[in-house]
Formats: C-alpha cells, structure tokens, sequence
C-alpha cells in the first residue's frame, strides 16, 4: 500500500516524515540539505510506493504569509515540476517546530541533542504527519 510522504522544508535543511503502509503511524525519515530533495524523492519514489506528498506551510498565528512562505511555495512549483502525477498538499505548519522542541525535552533529550536543527526539522515533518492522519484517518 502506498505512503503518505512530510515535507518541512527550510531554507538550509528539509525535514522528511513517511507513513507505515497502513498509514497507521507516522515516522521520521530524517533531514537532508533542501537542495538535495529532488534527487532523494526520485530514488525514494523508486524504491517506495507514495500516494500524497504533504508539506508543511508556514503562517503566522493570523494566518498571514511568513518570510518563509514564498520559499516553500516556490519548493511545491519545483516539486509539481518533477513530480506532476503526485498529488501535493499544503498544510498549516504553525506551532509545529515548538510543538516539535518541546517533544524533545519530553522524551528527555539532552540540550546538546536539542540543538540539532535537523532533528528538529525532521520531528516537525513527523508532527505535520501526524496530525494529517489524525484529522483525516479513513
């Protein structure tokens, strides 16, 4: 069965969440350089079957667009370019990157692990994940 594939893009770093097959659980899948997605979706769309891209777009708390909004607009043209057969859905990211930093001081990271930018990129994309599939479960 087909995955659900998370996107929380940056402008340096990209943080990726994939489904189960069931679509059951969301897990992260890490964090590359943003210039590397194109290339890491093709070999991953080869080896794996995904039936939706979800990426996280970033807002402010009235809803209007941030200073990283354009980006991550421009990275959905870029993505509907390489990949026009998958369907790509924008989500609200707000809250996600806190909501991701204070997971990690829950399950008891260390600061120094903190820290890590791309680890928190990546709980971000798994946070985007999840919440889709609560809010859309079948």
């Amino acid at each position: 069965m087909p995955r659900i594939l998370a996107i929380d893009y940056g402008k340096k770093r990209t943080g990726l969440a994939v489904t189960d097959p069931l679509k059951i659980i969301a897990s992260g899948l890490g964090t590359i350089p943003s210039h590397e997605l194109v290339p890491y979706l093709k070999k991953y769309f080869a080896a794996e079957a995904v039936e939706l891209i979800l990426i996280g777009m970033p807002r402010n708390l009235d809803g209007s667009a941030t200073d990283a909004t354009a980006l991550v607009q421009e990275c959905v043209r870029i993505l509907q370019k390489h990949f026009p057969q998958m369907p790509i859905k924008q989500v609200d990211e707000r809250f996600t990157s806190k909501m991701a930093f204070q997971s990690m001081i829950d399950s008891g990271l260390k600061k120094k692990d903190r820290q890590q930018k791309g680890l928190v990129d990546e709980i971000s994309a798994t946070i985007i994940l999840q919440e889709y599939l609560q809010y859309h479960a079948g």
